[in-house]
């Protein structure tokens, strides 16, 4: 097969696919409410491509994305295959060619060569040297770049590793997919530091609060010893609430993070986890929710804390499991504050798929082998304050934002 009967098949399935969304009420009907929330339900006929794709990218219908819902509906395709394992990144661009381009992926730091499926003179303007905000998949052992949503100057080099670290800071596992040598790498040094841990610590978790927490990673990281005999928990009470300094979102997730636990003013206990598969987790109120197992009515918003545990996606399975294990009531607690009668296997996979259905890493391992965090690392430690500047190509105020989130520009990243 020819490259151009390639961008031909590909084209014909992506019209096939809007054709579906068109001819399926369910996702007819999700659609347009989807155009009502971003403000585009009047959205004029050759705007529809620019929503249409992270629509049908992003979107999940009953937890199936609308690329699933095609693959059960029309049988096995080969591109809708290569269009849901798509991979959306900051890319910047090592080479204009003629038929695509030269691109190396900020986030799982690999080189790709793609084609583009419309005529390269739709990028005039577009340069080597630039970064592009862009998805690209693979088909018949190529890629192809399907959507850019954003573009950024070269001299917004920093704006560019900050969106990367976002990302990753958001699914860590975009560091090693589609990158068997970074994951490689990954998978070593949790071994290695496996090993650093429990030789220094002689356990794989710490009981702490979060004005020791930081203190205590930092030693660690830097192989300084630590006296671990005045930073123990021992609070008076426990209970959750709400800490917005562990918010990550795109203005202040860098900052904060560089802040640590102990910018937040209020007492509150933080786990220090080093998992032997997953690497190193801080996980905050982790004694408060054992402290639910014991007596629940002892602990001030127990079941916000439950929830917390449960949606938060930085938490593992493992970290559920090491409880369950401690506390022989773990399912019977959770399924009365919950109302619900799940077993534990139930429960995982409802609220911990993703850890079941792919090889996760956590966060800060990740962010320890990213040389995009690297790149960054000194101006966070300098300039706490910065804030992220506007892409470089103008996005209209109503339409939706390139980071992806859903929401308006204007009520966005636009907005910031």
């Amino acid at each position: 097969m020819t490259v151009i009967e390639k961008v031909n098949e590909i084209n014909e399935v992506l019209k096939d696919v809007f054709a579906f969304t068109q001819s399926n009420e369910i996702i007819k009907s999700d659609f347009e409410e989807y155009l009502s929330t971003i403000g585009a339900k009047n959205i004029q006929l050759n705007q529809v491509e620019k929503i249409f794709l992270p629509y049908v990218f992003e979107r999940k219908i009953d937890d199936k994305f609308i690329l699933e819902m095609y693959l059960e509906e029309k049988g096995e395709n080969e591109v809708a295959k290569g269009l849901l394992n798509a991979q959306a990144s900051i890319f910047e661009i090592k080479k204009i060619l003629k038929n695509g381009f030269e691109l190396y992926n900020l986030i799982n730091e690999r080189n790709y060569t793609v084609s583009s499926l419309t005529k390269m003179t739709n990028f005039r303007g577009v340069y080597a040297g630039q970064y592009i905000v862009a998805r690209i998949f693979e088909f018949a052992g190529e890629y192809y770049v399907i959507e850019i949503s954003s573009i950024l100057s070269h001299s917004q080099k920093e704006e560019a590793y900050r969106y990367a670290v976002m990302k990753l800071v958001q699914s860590p596992k975009l560091l090693y997919k589609d990158n068997p040598e970074k994951e490689a790498e990954i998978t070593s040094t949790i071994g290695e530091m496996y090993q650093k841990f429990i030789k220094s610590f002689d356990k794989d978790i710490i009981l702490t609060t979060n004005k020791h927490a930081d203190e205590i990673i930092g030693a660690f990281n830097e192989g300084e010893e630590v006296d671990l005999s005045d930073k123990g928990s021992n609070l008076e009470e426990y209970k959750f609430f709400h800490v917005k300094e562990l918010d990550n979102n795109y203005s202040n997730f860098l900052e904060n993070s560089m802040g640590g636990f102990a910018s937040h003013d209020e007492l509150y206990d933080v786990a220090v986890i080093f998992d032997k598969d997953k690497g190193l987790y801080a996980v905050p109120f982790y004694e408060t929710f054992c402290k639910v197992f014991e007596n629940k009515d002892s602990v001030e918003n127990a079941k916000q804390c439950v929830e917390y545990f449960l949606a938060n996606e930085s938490i593992p399975d493992t970290i559920l499991e090491r409880v369950s294990t401690e506390y022989k009531n773990f399912m019977e607690v959770v399924n009365e504050l919950l109302e619900t009668n799940y077993t534990f296997e139930e429960l995982v996979k409802k609220y911990k798929s993703e850890y079941l259905d792919s090889k996760m890493y956590s966060s800060a391992t990740v962010l320890f082998c990213s040389n995009a965090f690297s790149e960054i690392f000194d101006y966070i430690s300098t300039e706490p304050t910065a804030q992220p500047t506007a892409p470089a190509r103008k996005v209209g105020r109503n339409e939706p934002c390139p980071c992806g989130s859903g929401k308006k520009y204007k009520n966005c990243c636009g907005g910031k």
